[in-house]
């Protein structure tokens, strides 16, 4: 039975925080302060509590700080870095990793965004379904600023709806995905390259499904959302400010 052990994971880290720069200036968006943790601690720690014993983290802008930071170890997790020289966009990052991937199957995170989803889940979903891609999928109020995501009755996702104005409930994109390598090796090696725009579209009908669950969700993309992430990690996941952050440099 596959596990989180013997799969690689990637944490999507390179991202430039625009909209966040006028209240976080001086780091990586990544690290982000959220109730006296580093938010992508808490991606690392979600990982750990899963299983996961290979951690390869894609870098880019303001790079350096995250491996000055989190070093080779975070508590149980070895970790490593792949870094881009230029902006290669989503799926560029994870392409520009593919030589330290070796498993045939992948988890990718977003580093700005956090969903109480259960890794083994998704995971096991993935497989259940042979899917050549899974992505995971949270139900919100309002898709307006994020666009939706539509599937059919067998869990295939059919289509994706961009942003508007209208303010609906929706599924959208949870920033948690299951990839077969293959699939990530076929792109263009050094291009810039978007999952949301570029990849997933490109996989409606070859075996793409949805996992949609109706859980908390959290991104600090912008200054709004990220004043929300200190309650949502207070209140919806217990955090009071006092647990230890361990790295090995």
């Amino acid at each position: 039975m596959k596990t989180l052990s013997n799969i690689c994971i990637l944490i999507l880290c390179g991202g430039f925080g625009k909209r966040l720069r006028s209240i976080v200036s001086d780091r990586q968006k990544v690290l982000a302060d959220v109730v006296g943790h580093p938010f992508i601690t808490f991606i690392l720690d979600q990982i750990s509590y899963a299983g996961g014993k290979d951690v390869i983290l894609c870098t880019g802008f303001m790079g350096e700080q995250i491996e000055c930071f989190l070093g080779k170890r975070y508590k149980s997790l070895p970790l490593r870095y792949s870094k881009e020289t230029e902006p290669l966009g989503t799926a560029g990052a994870i392409r520009n990793a593919i030589d330290m991937i070796k498993f045939t199957t992948l988890m990718v995170f977003n580093g700005d965004s956090y969903c109480d989803i259960s890794p083994k889940d998704l995971l096991e979903w993935h497989f259940f379904r042979n899917s050549s891609c899974t992505l995971a999928l949270v139900k919100v109020a309002d898709v307006s600023r994020y666009g939706c995501v539509n599937f059919d009755s067998n869990y295939l996702v059919t289509s994706f709806d961009e942003k508007t104005s209208d303010k609906k409930n929706g599924w959208i994109n949870a920033g948690m995905y299951c990839i077969r390598r293959e699939l990530i090796a076929y792109l263009p090696e050094k291009k810039n390259v978007s999952l949301e725009n570029d990849f997933f579209p490109s996989l409606i009908g070859k075996g793409f499904y949805a996992y949609p669950r109706d859980t908390a969700f959290i991104d600090i993309g912008t200054p709004n959302s990220y004043k929300e992430a200190e309650t949502f990690f207070r209140k919806v996941k217990g955090f009071t400010g006092a647990e230890k952050v361990e790295s090995d440099k």
